[in-house]
């Protein structure tokens, strides 16, 4: 599959006179990483589309040829030619995931109960605290770790002789580490036992029923979140359809609310119920976004057109339960409260802290360099709104994605540009996100 790199550099995107349009996000990140790993471990062909095309789920698809998988495209449909639950091949060479933390999750848990060694490397900042929790939790299966440290690549996974079956609790919600942990039950005998800390985004234990894994939910004696996955089932290929990534399109929500004169139909959006936490905060700022013409794909996902209008928001109170439930958008909820109108209160800080990068420091810093004032107490955010940003700021993204789009959004309803200092992290998760904005009126500053 491709490999990308783009050269570390800034972009300004300056005042826009509004959004109109119609756009279809990229497909869903997560399914399309599930989609291709289901299929490598799926007896028969695996046909997807709609797959996200980024540097990030390329990885993926990179790792899995490594382990033996064959991967093609044709037209606008991607091939997968599955080797069976536990058919992978020991890879050759290490395997590289350059900033892809998911694609490194998903291929530890592949790998983990498989009798042979896989050596994996990747740049900086790729994980760290992540990457602990996972081990610990393959540990579990009997997985261990042949050059130490435990919280850096590279490393060499050593995998279970005798793998068995778990019963691990997670400390923290990680859509990714649960994922791969499904993975690692596959190849297992006997029952895997997963307890989640709070209910969390059902599409992975979705996707994997629908490729045959037997696989039951529901709370366990003390009322917990509970997954109970038998191992060593054949799973079925099939066709799967992804529908477009809601986290990606929250970019957009966003803009067309703060910048005026915006209307903008988003097309064929994944709309499951747990991961519209975005869009409820923003609807009670006061934010117009209606869900349209829902309906559902093959396998199950909902799905629907969104369309979203300027709106005037106004600053609310967020509960620490709502932020919990929020996947990479919380850099978008600052911009949003940053543009509202009166103090924007957000409670949790915890949970967010608790993944690779300090993105609450990166917000600080980023509104303040842009004439908003934010500050921190403890686990609370207090955002001053006055309906009016400054802009002028450079910001300091971090190598972070949704940092960097979210200051991009600020700069399209700020008096003057906002300028994040490398664009290079965007391309990884959405390497179309400067042409759909500019394909709606956006307007960027390129700087050679």
């Amino acid at each position: 599959m491709p490999q990308f790199y783009t050269a570390p550099r800034p972009l300004a995107a300056e005042r826009s006179n509004g959004l109109q349009g119609i756009i279809s996000p990229p497909g869903d990140r997560l399914l399309s990483h599930l989609a291709l790993v289901l299929g490598a471990v799926a007896r028969g062909e695996t046909t997807i589309e709609g797959l996200q095309e980024s540097a990030d789920v390329f990885a993926t698809g990179r790792a899995l040829q490594a382990y033996g998988a064959r991967i093609l495209k044709h037209g606008d449909i991607w091939r997968v030619a599955g080797l069976g639950v536990g058919g992978l091949l020991e890879p050759r060479e290490p395997l590289q995931f350059s900033s892809s933390t998911t694609a490194l999750q998903l291929s530890m848990g592949l790998a983990g109960p498989l009798d042979f060694v896989t050596s994996c490397t990747g740049d900086p900042p790729l994980l760290a605290r992540s990457q602990a929790a996972l081990l610990a939790a393959l540990a579990h299966f009997g997985v261990g770790v042949l050059e130490p440290p435990r919280d850096r690549l590279p490393f060499s996974l050593r995998g279970a002789r005798l793998p068995t079956p778990a019963h691990y609790r997670f400390a923290a919600p990680s859509a990714a580490i649960k994922a791969a942990m499904l993975f690692g039950a596959l190849a297992v005998p006997g029952v895997t036992t997963l307890v989640e800390p709070l209910p969390a985004h059902a599409q992975a234990e979705d996707m994997f029923r629908s490729f045959g894994a037997r696989l039951a939910t529901g709370p366990n004696a003390e009322g917990e979140p509970q997954i109970e996955i038998e191992g060593l089932a054949e799973l079925r290929a099939r066709h799967v359809a992804i529908p477009g990534d809601l986290s990606l399109a929250a970019n957009v929500i966003v803009a067309a609310l703060v910048v005026p004169d915006s209307e903008v139909l988003l097309e064929s959006v994944l709309v499951s119920p747990s991961r519209l936490a975005l869009i409820e905060i923003l609807r009670d700022m006061g934010g117009q976004i209606d869900i349209v013409r829902p309906g559902r794909l093959p396998g199950g996902e909902p799905m629907a057109d969104i369309r979203v209008m300027h709106s005037p928001l106004r600053g609310i109170a967020v509960p620490p339960e709502r932020l919990a439930r929020l996947a990479d958008e919380f850099p978008l909820l600052a911009v949003a409260a940053a543009c509202a109108e009166g103090e924007t209160s957000i409670e949790g800080l915890a949970a967010l802290l608790d993944r690779d990068s300090d993105q609450v420091a990166g917000v600080i810093a980023g509104l303040a360099a842009n004439g908003v004032t934010a500050q921190r107490h403890d686990d609370r955010l207090a955002i001053a709104g006055t309906g009016k940003v400054r802009g002028r700021g450079r910001v300091l993204t971090h190598a972070d994605a949704a940092l960097a789009m979210a200051f991009l959004v600020l700069g399209m309803a700020a008096d003057e540009q906002v300028t994040v200092d490398d664009q290079s992290a965007i391309a990884h998760i959405y390497p179309r996100f400067i042409d759909d904005f500019e394909a709606l009126g956006a307007r960027f500053l390129r700087f050679t």
